[in-house]
């Protein structure tokens, strides 16, 4: 099972920032401060987040 951080996510599925904060209904500054830990998404968002980028809820790091 691999681990994926919110900025892996992004780049694997070769998006920019505005991208997926378009997708997500957020602006770009929310997800570059989740990006960089400065901020975490809610539970809600980390499900939209997982479905956007096809992972397990579980799959998604925000530890440092």
């Amino acid at each position: 099972m691999s681990k994926y951080t919110l900025k892996a996510l992004r780049a694997n599925a070769d998006m920019k920032q505005t991208e997926v904060a378009e997708k997500l209904g957020i602006s770009t500054t929310t997800w570059s401060k989740w990006e960089n830990k400065k901020r975490f998404p809610t539970v809600d968002q980390v499900e939209k987040i997982s479905k956007l980028f096809n992972v397990a809820y579980d799959d998604i790091i925000f530890l440092p």
